[in-house]
């Protein structure tokens, strides 16, 4: 029996960001006007994380700030609906990631308007750092040394 492979389009461009342990899988709407997401129904200028609106994900609003920077150095505050899947990390972590994955959607989507303001940016780069592991016999943590003994 043959596999038929069915014709569908797409109408939206998917991406993965990463930021230490934390994985954003980012789906961008370009030209959608509303979106449902289970029971949420998204409108234009939308961002909803975890099948939540991300002004309830982030509850602080120390963490605002840094996405509002990147959709306004953008400019596409009010343009696109984003929904974000992110597991793993803490909650910085998986902010730096949805950021990293937005910017990979928003290049992916019109390259020539936003790829040289993405990259001076430094939004299209992965951020490789990631916790030193622990070595054997250091007490703990990864470079501390053990205190000798006096006599």
């Amino acid at each position: 029996m043959a596999r038929v492979k069915k014709n569908t389009t797409k109408d939206y461009i998917q991406t993965v960001g990463r930021r230490r342990s934390a994985i954003a899988r980012v789906r961008l709407y370009p030209s959608v006007r509303k979106v449902q997401d289970k029971e949420l129904e998204l409108q234009k200028g939308e961002v909803s994380v975890n099948h939540m609106l991300m002004k309830d994900y982030f509850r602080f609003e120390a963490y605002y700030p840094k996405l509002n920077k990147f959709l306004k150095n953008m400019g596409v505050e009010g343009k696109f609906i984003f929904t974000i899947k992110v597991v793993g990390g803490g909650v910085n972590g998986q902010l730096d990631a949805m950021i990293h994955g937005m910017a990979r959607a928003l290049d992916k989507q019109d390259s020539d308007t936003y790829h040289d303001i993405l990259k001076e940016g430094g939004y299209l780069t992965r951020d490789a750092r990631v916790r030193e592991r622990r070595k054997v016999g250091t007490g703990g943590k990864a470079r501390r040394k053990k205190q000798s003994p006096k006599r």
